[in-house]
């Protein structure tokens, strides 16, 4: 795979590892907010959110990536993507930064013990590997 040197992401952090996602998929970015628990749901599905009168899922990255849970902080933020018709809220430790890659490889079948399949691609940078999340891989995930 050739790097794109065009295309925008975010870049955001669960614990040390860096993940991103096309700028384009991204509706916005919001800060930690109230999430009402919903009953028989995935353990990663955290509930949902009121955002400006409309009901938006929101899902754990850090439940899904199997890391231990921890308190929200400060840098915790909600991004909020676009998927199919629909949006959907995933909870992250950290927004980072918006970045290009000057590289990006295909994913092998397991990136640090999560599935390669949730993975379009790792993006090379000058600080190091960005996991690019493949959002129907993420967003479905049974």
């Amino acid at each position: 795979m050739q790097g794109t040197g065009q295309e925008q992401y975010v870049e955001f952090g669960i614990e040390s590892e860096q993940y991103a996602i096309r700028i384009q998929d991204i509706h916005e970015i919001i800060k930690m907010q109230n999430i009402t628990q919903i009953p028989n749901v995935m353990p990663y599905v955290k509930g949902v959110i009121n955002l400006r009168g409309k009901i938006v899922p929101v899902i754990s990255l850090r439940n899904l990536f199997q890391h231990d849970e921890k308190e929200y902080s400060k840098t915790t933020r909600i991004v909020v993507v676009h998927h199919q018709e629909d949006a959907v809220g995933i909870v992250v430790d950290r927004v980072n930064k918006v970045t290009t890659f000057s590289d990006i490889q295909l994913p092998p079948d397991c990136v640090g013990g999560i599935s390669g399949s949730f993975f379009t691609g790792i993006g090379f940078t000058d600080s190091g590997l960005v996991g690019i999340l493949k959002l129907d891989e993420v967003l479905v995930h049974e």
